[in-house]
């Protein structure tokens, strides 16, 4: 399985982020960021693969300043 985490470096942005992303019908969901990521806050967006171009849409025209960037996760962490 393949998914997407919009990781963030704000926990409060990550949260906002989720919140919008399921207002809009974009099923998603908060995880732990793996630490392969170095980055600090610990959280980010999960998000199925087949809702990413709508999910990148609505992230970046939200301009949070925390984003960092997408990665990808296939099977476990």
């Amino acid at each position: 399985m393949t998914e997407i985490l919009a990781v963030f470096r704000s926990r409060s942005q990550a949260m906002d982020c989720n919140t919008r992303l399921r207002t809009n019908g974009i099923p998603s969901g908060l995880v732990n960021t793996p630490k392969e990521a170095n980055i600090g806050c610990g959280l980010s967006v999960r998000i199925p693969a087949n809702a990413v171009p709508r999910a990148k849409a609505l992230i970046l025209s939200a301009r949070y300043s925390a984003f960092y960037g997408f990665y990808t996760l296939r099977g476990r962490y």
